[in-house]
Protein backbone atom coordinates (compact mmCIF):
# COMPACT_ATOMS: atom_id res chain seq x y z
CA UNK A 1 0.00 0.00 0.00
CA UNK A 2 1.31 3.66 -0.69
CA UNK A 3 0.03 6.96 -1.92
CA UNK A 4 -3.16 8.36 -0.29
CA UNK A 5 -3.93 4.81 0.93
CA UNK A 6 -1.15 4.56 2.90
CA UNK A 7 -1.23 8.32 4.43
CA UNK A 8 -4.75 7.59 5.56
CA UNK A 9 -3.75 4.93 7.72
CA UNK A 10 -0.77 6.60 8.72
CA UNK A 11 -2.99 9.83 9.91
CA UNK A 12 -5.70 7.49 11.57
CA UNK A 13 -3.11 5.93 13.75
CA UNK A 14 -1.57 8.85 14.63
CA UNK A 15 -4.94 10.13 15.86
CA UNK A 16 -5.81 6.79 17.73
CA UNK A 17 -2.21 7.47 19.43
CA UNK A 18 -3.25 10.94 20.59
CA UNK A 19 -6.48 9.72 21.82
CA UNK A 20 -4.99 6.96 23.36
CA UNK A 21 -2.50 9.05 25.28
CA UNK A 22 -4.45 11.89 26.93
CA UNK A 23 -7.57 9.43 27.17
CA UNK A 24 -10.51 12.02 26.32
CA UNK A 25 -12.49 13.25 23.56
CA UNK A 26 -10.92 15.89 21.22
CA UNK A 27 -11.92 19.47 20.87
CA UNK A 28 -12.94 21.16 17.72
CA UNK A 29 -12.20 24.54 16.67
CA UNK A 30 -14.25 25.77 13.81
CA UNK A 31 -14.11 28.41 11.50
CA UNK A 32 -16.70 29.77 8.55
CA UNK A 33 -14.67 27.30 5.81
CA UNK A 34 -16.84 24.88 7.72
CA UNK A 35 -20.19 26.70 6.73
CA UNK A 36 -19.08 27.54 3.18
CA UNK A 37 -18.37 23.74 2.57
CA UNK A 38 -22.10 22.45 4.33
CA UNK A 39 -24.30 25.25 3.93
CA UNK A 40 -22.99 27.16 1.13
CA UNK A 41 -22.20 30.07 3.67
CA UNK A 42 -20.18 33.74 3.44
CA UNK A 43 -17.15 34.42 4.70
CA UNK A 44 -16.47 38.07 5.98
CA UNK A 45 -15.87 39.40 2.90
CA UNK A 46 -18.65 38.46 1.02
CA UNK A 47 -20.79 39.10 4.31
CA UNK A 48 -20.32 42.51 4.35
CA UNK A 49 -20.36 42.44 0.26
CA UNK A 50 -24.42 40.96 1.08
CA UNK A 51 -24.72 44.09 3.65
CA UNK A 52 -23.48 46.76 1.42
CA UNK A 53 -25.99 45.75 -0.92
CA UNK A 54 -28.87 45.92 1.89
CA UNK A 55 -28.83 49.14 2.46
CA UNK A 56 -28.79 52.18 0.11
CA UNK A 57 -27.05 54.21 1.50
CA UNK A 58 -23.78 52.54 0.73
CA UNK A 59 -23.71 53.34 -2.64
CA UNK A 60 -19.97 51.98 -3.52
CA UNK A 61 -18.98 48.42 -3.93
CA UNK A 62 -17.24 46.32 -1.21
CA UNK A 63 -14.09 46.18 -2.57
CA UNK A 64 -14.04 49.81 -3.45
CA UNK A 65 -14.03 49.97 0.74
CA UNK A 66 -11.69 47.16 1.18
CA UNK A 67 -9.30 49.10 -1.01
CA UNK A 68 -10.03 52.26 0.95
CA UNK A 69 -9.22 51.14 4.53
CA UNK A 70 -6.00 48.23 3.01
CA UNK A 71 -8.47 45.42 3.44
CA UNK A 72 -8.73 46.17 7.22
CA UNK A 73 -11.95 44.39 7.30
CA UNK A 74 -12.60 45.50 10.63
CA UNK A 75 -12.93 49.03 9.63
CA UNK A 76 -14.69 48.65 6.95
CA UNK A 77 -17.36 47.57 9.14
CA UNK A 78 -17.03 50.11 11.40
CA UNK A 79 -17.64 52.45 8.52
CA UNK A 80 -20.81 50.15 7.50
CA UNK A 81 -22.10 50.49 10.90
CA UNK A 82 -22.45 54.42 10.71
CA UNK A 83 -24.26 54.24 7.25
CA UNK A 84 -26.29 51.63 8.55
CA UNK A 85 -27.39 54.26 11.82
CA UNK A 86 -28.30 56.74 9.48
CA UNK A 87 -30.25 54.67 6.93
CA UNK A 88 -31.89 53.46 10.11
CA UNK A 89 -33.09 56.43 11.27
CA UNK A 90 -34.86 57.40 8.08
CA UNK A 91 -38.57 56.81 7.26
CA UNK A 92 -37.96 54.47 4.51
CA UNK A 93 -35.25 52.87 7.21
CA UNK A 94 -37.36 52.26 10.35
CA UNK A 95 -39.37 49.79 8.01
CA UNK A 96 -36.56 47.11 7.89
CA UNK A 97 -35.67 47.22 12.04
CA UNK A 98 -37.66 46.36 14.88
CA UNK A 99 -39.05 48.75 17.09
CA UNK A 100 -36.86 47.86 19.96
CA UNK A 101 -34.00 49.32 18.18
CA UNK A 102 -35.00 52.79 18.25
CA UNK A 103 -35.62 53.08 22.36
CA UNK A 104 -33.33 54.09 24.83
CA UNK A 105 -29.66 52.82 24.77
CA UNK A 106 -29.15 51.30 21.78
CA UNK A 107 -25.47 51.23 20.40
CA UNK A 108 -24.77 53.16 17.17
CA UNK A 109 -24.24 49.35 15.62
CA UNK A 110 -26.79 47.75 16.21
CA UNK A 111 -28.21 48.26 13.11
CA UNK A 112 -25.72 46.26 11.22
CA UNK A 113 -25.28 43.47 13.41
CA UNK A 114 -29.29 43.08 13.29
CA UNK A 115 -28.54 43.27 9.33
CA UNK A 116 -26.17 40.69 9.40
CA UNK A 117 -27.83 38.36 11.47
CA UNK A 118 -31.12 38.63 9.42
CA UNK A 119 -28.66 37.89 6.36
CA UNK A 120 -27.50 34.48 8.41
CA UNK A 121 -30.72 33.40 9.81
CA UNK A 122 -31.58 30.92 7.27
CA UNK A 123 -28.54 29.16 6.72
CA UNK A 124 -28.85 25.34 6.64
CA UNK A 125 -27.16 22.00 6.30
CA UNK A 126 -29.91 20.57 4.70
CA UNK A 127 -29.16 21.49 0.60
CA UNK A 128 -26.25 19.46 1.45
CA UNK A 129 -25.48 16.61 -1.21
CA UNK A 130 -25.46 13.29 0.46
CA UNK A 131 -21.83 12.98 1.04
CA UNK A 132 -21.41 16.08 2.59
CA UNK A 133 -24.56 14.97 4.57
CA UNK A 134 -22.38 11.97 5.52
CA UNK A 135 -19.46 13.94 6.85
CA UNK A 136 -22.36 15.74 9.10
CA UNK A 137 -23.17 12.48 10.45
CA UNK A 138 -19.61 11.44 11.35
CA UNK A 139 -18.78 14.91 13.19
CA UNK A 140 -22.55 14.24 14.85
CA UNK A 141 -21.12 10.76 15.90
CA UNK A 142 -17.73 11.93 16.74
CA UNK A 143 -18.99 13.58 20.40
CA UNK A 144 -16.41 16.10 20.81
CA UNK A 145 -15.55 17.10 24.39
CA UNK A 146 -16.51 20.79 23.56
CA UNK A 147 -16.76 23.10 20.63
CA UNK A 148 -15.07 26.19 20.02
CA UNK A 149 -16.16 28.57 16.58
CA UNK A 150 -15.24 32.56 15.65
CA UNK A 151 -18.81 31.60 13.32
CA UNK A 152 -22.02 33.51 14.29
CA UNK A 153 -24.27 31.33 12.37
CA UNK A 154 -26.61 28.35 13.85
CA UNK A 155 -24.88 25.18 12.03
CA UNK A 156 -23.58 23.61 15.35
CA UNK A 157 -26.68 23.80 17.02
CA UNK A 158 -28.29 21.13 15.24
CA UNK A 159 -25.43 18.97 15.45
CA UNK A 160 -25.11 19.02 19.13
CA UNK A 161 -28.32 19.45 20.60
CA UNK A 162 -27.10 18.12 24.55
CA UNK A 163 -24.31 20.77 24.12
CA UNK A 164 -24.44 24.15 25.73
CA UNK A 165 -23.94 26.93 24.07
CA UNK A 166 -21.74 30.04 25.44
CA UNK A 167 -21.61 33.20 23.59
CA UNK A 168 -19.62 35.68 23.50
CA UNK A 169 -17.87 36.86 26.91
CA UNK A 170 -20.63 34.54 28.85
CA UNK A 171 -17.45 32.35 28.78
CA UNK A 172 -15.85 34.73 31.38
CA UNK A 173 -18.82 34.15 33.83
CA UNK A 174 -18.66 30.40 33.45
CA UNK A 175 -17.31 28.79 36.74
CA UNK A 176 -15.77 26.23 35.14
CA UNK A 177 -15.35 24.58 31.69
CA UNK A 178 -16.79 21.14 31.69
CA UNK A 179 -17.67 19.20 29.13
CA UNK A 180 -19.89 19.44 25.80
CA UNK A 181 -19.89 23.01 25.22
CA UNK A 182 -19.89 25.18 22.15
CA UNK A 183 -18.20 28.16 22.93
CA UNK A 184 -19.46 30.94 20.36
CA UNK A 185 -16.11 33.47 21.08
CA UNK A 186 -17.24 36.04 18.06
CA UNK A 187 -20.77 36.26 19.09
CA UNK A 188 -23.84 34.72 18.28
CA UNK A 189 -27.25 35.77 15.54
CA UNK A 190 -29.24 34.81 18.43
CA UNK A 191 -27.97 37.86 19.50
CA UNK A 192 -26.86 40.11 17.58
CA UNK A 193 -25.29 42.51 20.10
CA UNK A 194 -22.80 39.78 20.41
CA UNK A 195 -21.41 39.73 17.25
CA UNK A 196 -17.71 41.06 17.01
CA UNK A 197 -17.68 43.05 13.36
CA UNK A 198 -16.34 46.68 13.74
CA UNK A 199 -12.53 47.67 14.83
CA UNK A 200 -14.09 48.92 18.44
CA UNK A 201 -15.69 44.95 18.68
CA UNK A 202 -12.31 44.17 17.96
CA UNK A 203 -10.68 46.02 20.07
CA UNK A 204 -12.40 44.92 22.77
CA UNK A 205 -12.17 41.53 21.99
CA UNK A 206 -8.56 42.04 22.13
CA UNK A 207 -9.02 43.66 25.48
CA UNK A 208 -10.15 40.19 27.14
CA UNK A 209 -8.35 37.98 24.82
CA UNK A 210 -6.23 37.20 27.50
CA UNK A 211 -8.70 35.63 29.81
CA UNK A 212 -10.09 34.41 26.75
CA UNK A 213 -6.75 32.28 26.21
CA UNK A 214 -6.22 31.72 29.54
CA UNK A 215 -9.69 30.03 29.97
CA UNK A 216 -8.97 27.67 27.30
CA UNK A 217 -6.11 26.87 27.27
CA UNK A 218 -6.23 23.75 29.68
CA UNK A 219 -8.55 22.59 27.07
CA UNK A 220 -6.19 22.95 24.55
CA UNK A 221 -3.28 21.95 26.23
CA UNK A 222 -4.97 18.12 27.79
CA UNK A 223 -7.46 17.67 24.61
CA UNK A 224 -6.60 16.85 21.06
CA UNK A 225 -7.16 19.71 18.93
CA UNK A 226 -8.69 19.63 15.54
CA UNK A 227 -9.05 23.19 13.35
CA UNK A 228 -11.50 22.90 10.46
CA UNK A 229 -12.50 25.66 8.59
CA UNK A 230 -9.87 27.37 8.71
CA UNK A 231 -6.71 28.59 6.70
CA UNK A 232 -3.47 28.04 8.04
CA UNK A 233 -2.46 31.71 7.88
CA UNK A 234 -5.83 32.50 9.78
CA UNK A 235 -5.08 34.90 12.73
CA UNK A 236 -7.20 32.82 15.28
CA UNK A 237 -5.19 29.99 14.75
CA UNK A 238 -1.77 31.74 15.30
CA UNK A 239 -3.66 33.22 18.26
CA UNK A 240 -4.22 29.84 19.77
CA UNK A 241 -0.23 28.77 18.92
CA UNK A 242 1.29 31.53 20.04
CA UNK A 243 0.09 30.95 23.18
CA UNK A 244 0.59 27.09 23.03
CA UNK A 245 3.86 27.55 21.99
CA UNK A 246 4.68 29.17 25.17
CA UNK A 247 3.83 25.70 26.76
CA UNK A 248 6.40 23.72 24.78
CA UNK A 249 9.99 24.46 24.94
CA UNK A 250 11.99 25.27 21.32
CA UNK A 251 13.02 21.31 21.59
CA UNK A 252 9.64 20.15 20.99
CA UNK A 253 8.64 22.76 18.36
CA UNK A 254 6.15 20.22 17.01
CA UNK A 255 2.92 20.81 19.09
CA UNK A 256 1.75 16.73 19.31
CA UNK A 257 -2.32 17.08 19.58
CA UNK A 258 -3.02 20.01 17.49
CA UNK A 259 -4.16 19.01 14.19
CA UNK A 260 -5.41 21.39 11.11
CA UNK A 261 -7.25 19.96 8.48
CA UNK A 262 -7.31 21.17 4.86
CA UNK A 263 -9.86 20.92 2.10
CA UNK A 264 -7.40 20.06 -1.28
CA UNK A 265 -9.66 18.83 -4.05
CA UNK A 266 -6.66 17.35 -5.89
CA UNK A 267 -6.11 15.02 -3.91
CA UNK A 268 -5.85 11.70 -5.80
CA UNK A 269 -4.54 8.11 -5.03
CA UNK A 270 -0.98 8.60 -5.80
CA UNK A 271 -1.12 12.11 -3.39
CA UNK A 272 1.31 12.31 -0.60
CA UNK A 273 0.39 14.92 1.43
CA UNK A 274 2.24 16.88 4.06
CA UNK A 275 1.89 15.61 7.95
CA UNK A 276 3.08 18.52 9.11
CA UNK A 277 2.54 22.41 8.48
CA UNK A 278 5.18 24.60 10.01
CA UNK A 279 3.21 28.18 10.81
CA UNK A 280 4.99 32.02 12.04
CA UNK A 281 2.75 32.63 14.73
CA UNK A 282 4.15 36.16 15.79
CA UNK A 283 7.47 37.59 17.85
CA UNK A 284 9.52 35.24 15.48
CA UNK A 285 7.85 32.07 16.65
CA UNK A 286 7.49 29.09 14.90
CA UNK A 287 5.61 26.26 15.63
CA UNK A 288 4.93 22.85 13.53
CA UNK A 289 1.30 21.13 14.20
CA UNK A 290 -0.03 18.41 12.63
CA UNK A 291 -1.26 18.38 9.33
CA UNK A 292 -4.47 16.55 7.41
CA UNK A 293 -5.48 17.09 3.67
CA UNK A 294 -8.36 15.40 2.52
CA UNK A 295 -11.40 15.80 -0.14
CA UNK A 296 -13.71 13.89 1.66
CA UNK A 297 -13.39 14.66 5.41
CA UNK A 298 -15.65 11.66 6.92
CA UNK A 299 -12.49 9.56 7.08
CA UNK A 300 -11.22 11.97 9.23
CA UNK A 301 -14.01 12.70 11.60
CA UNK A 302 -14.35 8.97 12.21
CA UNK A 303 -11.17 8.47 13.20
CA UNK A 304 -11.27 11.37 16.04
CA UNK A 305 -14.46 9.59 17.33
CA UNK A 306 -12.87 6.49 17.58
CA UNK A 307 -12.84 6.41 21.04
CA UNK A 308 -16.87 6.70 21.28
CA UNK A 309 -16.89 7.82 25.00
CA UNK A 310 -19.76 10.56 24.59
CA UNK A 311 -22.17 8.24 22.98
CA UNK A 312 -25.27 8.03 25.00
CA UNK A 313 -24.06 10.41 27.76
CA UNK A 314 -26.25 12.52 29.09
CA UNK A 315 -24.22 15.80 29.14
CA UNK A 316 -26.42 17.97 31.22
CA UNK A 317 -26.74 15.81 33.88
CA UNK A 318 -22.49 15.58 33.89
CA UNK A 319 -22.55 19.36 33.51
CA UNK A 320 -25.21 20.16 36.45
CA UNK A 321 -22.71 17.45 38.41
CA UNK A 322 -19.68 19.01 37.71
CA UNK A 323 -20.90 22.73 38.48
CA UNK A 324 -22.65 21.46 41.31
CA UNK A 325 -18.89 19.78 42.70
CA UNK A 326 -17.20 23.26 41.82
CA UNK A 327 -19.47 25.35 44.35
CA UNK A 328 -19.52 23.01 46.45
CA UNK A 329 -15.31 22.69 47.06
CA UNK A 330 -14.75 26.49 46.16
CA UNK A 331 -18.07 28.23 48.49
CA UNK A 332 -20.57 25.86 50.18
CA UNK A 333 -17.85 23.90 52.52
CA UNK A 334 -14.96 26.53 53.28
CA UNK A 335 -18.10 28.93 53.98
CA UNK A 336 -19.30 25.98 55.68
CA UNK A 337 -22.71 26.08 54.29
CA UNK A 338 -22.82 22.59 54.23
CA UNK A 339 -22.22 19.73 56.80
CA UNK A 340 -19.57 17.29 55.91
CA UNK A 341 -18.89 14.06 57.20
CA UNK A 342 -15.02 13.60 56.33
CA UNK A 343 -14.80 10.51 57.62
CA UNK A 344 -17.09 9.04 55.29
CA UNK A 345 -15.98 10.99 52.58
CA UNK A 346 -12.33 9.82 52.83
CA UNK A 347 -13.63 6.08 52.84
CA UNK A 348 -15.49 6.95 49.96
CA UNK A 349 -12.60 8.66 47.98
CA UNK A 350 -10.58 5.65 48.76
CA UNK A 351 -12.85 3.43 46.84
CA UNK A 352 -13.80 4.01 43.49
CA UNK A 353 -16.72 1.96 43.17
CA UNK A 354 -18.03 3.54 46.28
CA UNK A 355 -16.70 6.80 45.41
CA UNK A 356 -18.92 6.55 42.16
CA UNK A 357 -21.87 5.24 44.04
CA UNK A 358 -22.46 8.98 46.18
CA UNK A 359 -23.13 10.19 42.28
CA UNK A 360 -25.44 7.63 41.38
CA UNK A 361 -23.16 6.07 39.38
CA UNK A 362 -22.93 2.31 39.04
CA UNK A 363 -20.20 0.17 37.57
CA UNK A 364 -20.63 -2.36 34.77
CA UNK A 365 -20.29 -5.06 37.06
CA UNK A 366 -23.89 -4.50 38.53
CA UNK A 367 -25.69 -6.18 35.86
CA UNK A 368 -29.16 -4.07 36.78
CA UNK A 369 -27.32 -0.85 36.09
CA UNK A 370 -25.56 -2.07 33.06
CA UNK A 371 -28.59 -2.27 31.07
CA UNK A 372 -28.65 1.02 29.89
CA UNK A 373 -24.79 1.07 28.68
CA UNK A 374 -25.90 -2.35 26.68
CA UNK A 375 -28.59 -0.92 24.45
CA UNK A 376 -28.87 -4.13 21.91
CA UNK A 377 -30.42 -7.40 22.14
CA UNK A 378 -28.66 -10.36 19.70
CA UNK A 379 -30.60 -9.50 16.69
CA UNK A 380 -30.00 -5.62 16.88
CA UNK A 381 -26.00 -6.13 17.73
CA UNK A 382 -25.85 -7.98 14.38
CA UNK A 383 -27.59 -5.40 12.69
CA UNK A 384 -25.17 -3.17 14.18
CA UNK A 385 -21.75 -5.10 13.36
CA UNK A 386 -22.83 -4.82 9.92
CA UNK A 387 -24.10 -8.75 9.82
CA UNK A 388 -27.03 -10.75 8.89
CA UNK A 389 -27.87 -13.00 11.60
CA UNK A 390 -26.64 -13.39 15.22
CA UNK A 391 -25.17 -16.48 14.37
CA UNK A 392 -22.55 -14.40 12.81
CA UNK A 393 -21.63 -12.38 15.70
CA UNK A 394 -21.34 -15.58 17.61
CA UNK A 395 -19.00 -16.56 15.46
CA UNK A 396 -16.74 -13.52 15.67
CA UNK A 397 -17.01 -13.61 19.45
CA UNK A 398 -15.68 -17.00 19.02
CA UNK A 399 -12.74 -16.09 16.83
CA UNK A 400 -11.60 -13.19 19.76
CA UNK A 401 -11.70 -16.25 22.39
CA UNK A 402 -9.75 -18.36 19.98
CA UNK A 403 -7.16 -15.08 19.53
CA UNK A 404 -7.08 -14.14 23.02
CA UNK A 405 -8.75 -16.49 25.10
CA UNK A 406 -11.15 -13.81 26.25
CA UNK A 407 -14.69 -15.63 26.25
CA UNK A 408 -17.21 -12.34 26.16
CA UNK A 409 -20.13 -14.16 27.01
CA UNK A 410 -18.75 -16.14 30.31
CA UNK A 411 -19.09 -12.73 32.63
CA UNK A 412 -20.35 -9.40 32.40
CA UNK A 413 -18.30 -6.96 31.02
CA UNK A 414 -17.98 -3.82 29.56
CA UNK A 415 -19.07 -5.47 25.88
CA UNK A 416 -21.72 -8.02 27.57
CA UNK A 417 -24.32 -8.81 30.56
CA UNK A 418 -26.43 -11.43 30.94
CA UNK A 419 -29.88 -10.08 32.27
CA UNK A 420 -32.49 -12.17 34.01
CA UNK A 421 -35.61 -12.33 32.78
CA UNK A 422 -37.80 -14.97 35.32
CA UNK A 423 -37.66 -17.40 37.86
CA UNK A 424 -35.80 -20.43 35.91
CA UNK A 425 -32.42 -21.01 35.57
CA UNK A 426 -31.92 -20.13 31.78
CA UNK A 427 -34.21 -17.36 31.94
CA UNK A 428 -31.83 -14.63 30.42
CA UNK A 429 -31.28 -12.06 27.65
CA UNK A 430 -27.96 -11.01 26.22
CA UNK A 431 -27.46 -7.28 25.91
CA UNK A 432 -24.38 -5.50 24.05
CA UNK A 433 -22.83 -2.01 24.14
CA UNK A 434 -20.94 0.29 21.41
CA UNK A 435 -17.49 -1.09 22.56
CA UNK A 436 -18.90 -4.39 21.59
CA UNK A 437 -20.20 -3.01 18.11
CA UNK A 438 -16.48 -1.78 17.79
CA UNK A 439 -15.00 -4.84 18.48
CA UNK A 440 -16.70 -7.19 16.59
CA UNK A 441 -16.08 -4.91 13.33
CA UNK A 442 -12.91 -4.63 13.86
CA UNK A 443 -12.40 -8.74 14.10
CA UNK A 444 -15.12 -8.79 11.03
CA UNK A 445 -12.68 -6.19 9.13
CA UNK A 446 -9.46 -7.70 9.70
CA UNK A 447 -8.24 -4.99 11.82
CA UNK A 448 -6.21 -5.12 14.80
CA UNK A 449 -7.84 -5.21 18.22
CA UNK A 450 -7.20 -5.02 21.60
CA UNK A 451 -8.45 -6.24 25.54
CA UNK A 452 -8.33 -4.14 28.13
CA UNK A 453 -6.32 -5.37 30.56
CA UNK A 454 -8.95 -4.70 33.48
CA UNK A 455 -11.25 -6.66 31.40
CA UNK A 456 -9.35 -9.73 31.31
CA UNK A 457 -8.39 -9.49 34.87
CA UNK A 458 -12.35 -9.40 35.51
CA UNK A 459 -12.80 -12.82 33.61
CA UNK A 460 -13.27 -16.17 35.96
CA UNK A 461 -9.46 -17.06 36.70
CA UNK A 462 -10.81 -20.92 35.44
CA UNK A 463 -11.60 -19.60 31.88
CA UNK A 464 -8.51 -17.65 31.85
CA UNK A 465 -5.64 -20.78 32.65
CA UNK A 466 -8.26 -22.70 30.71
CA UNK A 467 -7.50 -20.40 27.49
CA UNK A 468 -4.07 -18.79 28.38
CA UNK A 469 -2.10 -21.73 30.28
CA UNK A 470 1.28 -20.64 31.29
CA UNK A 471 0.73 -17.18 30.05
CA UNK A 472 -1.98 -16.53 32.93
CA UNK A 473 0.34 -17.02 35.39
CA UNK A 474 1.90 -13.57 34.33
CA UNK A 475 0.78 -10.49 35.41
CA UNK A 476 -2.34 -8.79 33.11
CA UNK A 477 -1.45 -6.14 30.43
CA UNK A 478 -4.02 -5.13 27.69
CA UNK A 479 -4.04 -8.02 24.64
CA UNK A 480 -3.08 -7.21 21.58
CA UNK A 481 -4.16 -8.76 18.34
CA UNK A 482 -2.51 -7.72 14.91
CA UNK A 483 -4.23 -8.83 12.00
CA UNK A 484 -2.45 -9.81 8.75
Amino acid sequence: MAGYAQYQEDIKADVTETLSALQCQPILFIGSGFSRRYANGPNWEALLTLAAEACPTIDRDFTYYKLKYDNDLPKVGSVFAEFYFEWAWTKEGRKHFPPELYSGDVPRDAYLKYKVADLLKDMSTKGASKALQAELAAIKRLGPHAVVTTNYDLLLEPLFPQYEVVIGQRVFRKSALVVGEVFKIHGSIDDPSSLVLTTEDYEEFDRTKRYLSAKLLTYFAEHPLLFIGYSATDENIKNVLYDMSRMFTPTSALIPNIYILQYDEGINEGSEPARERVLEVGDDINVRIKSISASDFGWVYEAFGSRGVMEKVDLKALRSLANRMHSLIRTDIPSKNVQVNYEALEHAISNQGTFANLFGVTGLGDPGAANANHPYTSTTFAQQVGVDHWYHTNELIKQVKKDTGFDMQSFDNIYHVAIKTGQAAGSKVRKYSDAAVALLKKVRTGQPYEIPAQVLAAQPAKQVVAALAPAALAPLSPLKVKKT
